[in-house]
């Protein structure tokens, strides 16, 4: 990992901690995952919002200002308002994607729960997802949430990625097997 994505997780870590013991002491954890998931939202689709979180140009008060406006226009909680608001004082804003992530590992591990990153070639049915998180669920013995996307050079197939573990059933990867055999015999 390189110094700086260290850096932003160790910070976003800390933060994370603070928000979730913040959130459980005022039983407001499910509060604090409705806040994440607005905030996953703007961030996926705003590129003004990713450009106010990491860009140098705006200053503190700017920066300050605008996260205060951002969290009251999206209904956050006070717990997650007043940690923005912190996180632009302290100049901190760029690590809030890298905080999204931990908060949601942090409550998914205090629930049980496992995230499962699954990639296809076409978008899952309804169906699909329910027996692959079911399959998932029996092999790992937590509840597993899909996060799915889709690629659609993999051709056809999954890659599914569980902590650290990853089964790649792609056509792609098999070509690519395929291509590196063929090489190492002619």
């Amino acid at each position: 990992m390189s110094e700086p994505a260290s850096i932003s997780t160790s910070i976003a870590a800390r933060y994370a901690t603070a928000v979730y013991e913040i959130a459980k002491d005022g039983n407001a954890v499910d509060t604090l995952e409705t806040d994440l998931d607005a905030l996953k939202t703007a961030l996926s689709e705003s590129a003004d919002f990713r450009a106010l979180i990491h860009s140098p140009i705006y200053s503190r008060e700017e920066q300050g200002a605008a996260i205060s406006a951002i969290a009251a226009k999206m209904s956050l909680s006070d717990t997650m308002a007043n940690t923005l608001a912190l996180m632009a004082q302290k100049r901190r804003l760029f690590v809030l994607p890298q905080l999204v992530a931990t908060l949601r590992d942090i409550i998914a591990a205090e629930k049980g729960e496992v995230t499962a990153e699954v990639i296809s070639a076409k978008e899952l049915t309804k169906a699909q997802a329910e027996k692959l998180a079911k399959t998932l669920k029996a092999s790992t013995g937590k509840t597993v949430t899909l996060d799915a996307t889709v690629d659609e050079s993999l051709i056809g197939g999954l890659i599914v990625k569980v902590g650290s573990r990853m089964v790649d059933t792609s056509i792609r990867a098999k070509l690519n097997s395929l291509q590196n055999a063929m090489k190492e015999v002619g």
